[in-house]
């Protein structure tokens, strides 16, 4: 059976209604008929669901990801804030230790706001708004199997929807499947080139559990507690706590080889004492855990680098984690996610989406912002032993050590934190660094003091404590 759009509009099908897919079926709406493919059914309402296995741990979208929310979807920012969500100001919202083991002072000066909150509420915001549009149609319980064409072009995608096998033909197929991608295989049984993948994995393990909040921080504004690992000290251990809505904190705590958590509830709370800081294990202290631990394994770097194949057909794109997955601890895959689907638009403004070439085009554009989080997720994982098949390379390791001094700089000085944040938060490129904003205050100063521990005010502390 073959479907096509009555429509004199071109066709697009999209693989997955992740937030990839999402993303990717609201910027193809302003110029084709929209199909979304997806094994699951969709929840009515903010449920964890199968094919989102991360659902269960802390997420942040970095306000680079906020940005681009709104300008593909104008006003879904505010939607997800209304339904429980938050605006939490970097670093005023913020108790965070970086890497190097330095303190960020909670500056308020600066413009850059994380969206804070589970993410199926984040998944059913999206979900809601993005199929309202009447030129988007969702097909649930419906299973990929593989590309239709040639090695020139790809012309549909057969999959399968309960007992049935159907080809759903289009002008433009997208994959945004996620880290499961079978879009490598699918590609060399056209007849093409095996593309070039790289892995860089600092055995990271995390483990999760969702609690009541403590005291009375339920009905304050409390700060999310970040302490990040320290990849010079082998094992790196970390933690955050994510305060969400509904009165809940999401606690995720990770571990590289040798030291990772485990599922054991008993263990969790003594985890998070030991790491680098006890601040997160404090606060557990007087906190109701909801539910069992959730645990996964599942945090490789992992990039594909179809930008750079000498071969691609056209009418086949591929976007978001199909194109390059995180460690999680960086929190940047769902702003990756919004800025692929923005470079697709906007390559789409200015080329036919039927054209030769222009698949190659959008899968070039999409690059771009995966390259970005790639360099600043993978210049801190490979530090790790055993993290990549090759040590870092002397201008890596000169690059890490800069982007040291910029840490220790923007923790005390609030012109170079808002550099270090526009580029950590995706919003301009890491050039920034290299900007007066940061150069001048890491040479010439001034600069406070580094702080001695972590930047709790005494009222948080007791809202928590009790």
């Amino acid at each position: 059976m073959t479907d096509r759009s009555a429509s004199s509009r071109p066709t697009a099908v999209v693989i997955g209604a992740s937030a990839a897919g999402l993303f990717a079926a609201a910027a193809l709406a302003e110029f084709a008929e929209v199909t979304v493919v997806e094994r699951d059914v969709l929840p009515d309402s903010p449920e964890p669901r199968r094919g989102v296995p991360q659902s269960r741990h802390a997420h942040l979208v970095w306000s680079g990801g906020v940005r681009a929310f709104d300008e593909l979807l104008p006003g879904v920012t505010d939607e997800i804030v209304a339904r429980g969500a938050r605006l939490a100001h970097i670093m005023g919202d913020m108790v965070s230790r970086a890497p190097n083991e330095v303190w960020f002072r909670r500056f308020t000066a600066t413009h850059h706001r994380n969206l804070v909150c589970s993410r199926p509420l984040l998944d059913a915001g999206l979900s809601a708004r993005v199929l309202r549009d009447e030129r988007i149609t969702l097909l649930p319980r419906a299973n990929a199997l593989g590309l239709t064409g040639d090695a020139s072009r790809v012309t549909g995608v057969r999959v399968r929807v309960g007992d049935e096998e159907r080809t759903l033909t289009a002008d433009l197929v997208v994959d945004a499947s996620g880290r499961g991608s079978r879009a490598p295989r699918w590609l060399t049984a056209l007849g093409l080139p095996p593309v070039t993948e790289r892995e860089v994995n600092a055995g990271v393990a995390y483990a999760t559990r969702l609690y009541r909040a403590p005291g009375a921080t339920a009905d304050t504004a409390f700060p999310l507690v970040n302490v990040q690992a320290n990849p010079a000290k082998a094992p790196g251990r970390g933690g955050i706590v994510l305060p969400v809505e509904d009165g809940r904190w999401i606690v995720t705590l990770s571990g590289t080889r040798g030291g990772e958590p485990t599922g054991d509830p008993d263990a969790f709370v003594d985890f998070a004492l030991g790491l680098g800081d006890p601040v997160i294990g404090d606060l557990l202290k007087n906190a109701e855990p909801v539910g069992d631990v959730a645990t996964t394994r599942s945090t490789a770097n992992h990039r594909r680098y179809y930008e750079k194949t000498a071969r691609w057909p056209d009418g086949f794109t591929v976007l978001g984690d199909a194109i390059a997955s995180y460690n999680p601890v960086y929190g940047h895959g769902l702003t990756v996610a919004a800025q692929c689907a923005l470079a697709v638009r906007d390559v789409l403004r200015t080329t036919d989406l039927t054209a030769p070439g222009t698949a190659r085009r959008l899968q070039r554009a999409a690059a771009r912002p995966v390259a970005a989080a790639w360099d600043l997720a993978v210049g801190q994982d490979i530090f790790y032993p055993g993290a990549a098949d090759t040590p870092p390379t002397a201008l890596e390791k000169y690059l890490a050590a800069f982007v040291d001094r910029c840490v220790e700089t923007g923790a005390r000085s609030p012109r170079a934190l808002a550099a270090l944040l526009d580029v950590m938060s995706l919003e301009k490129p890491a050039t920034r660094l290299f900007s007066p904003d940061m150069l001048i205050p890491m040479l010439l100063g001034p600069k406070k003091p580094f702080l001695q521990g972590p930047p709790l005010t005494e009222p948080e502390r007791r809202a928590a404590l009790g």
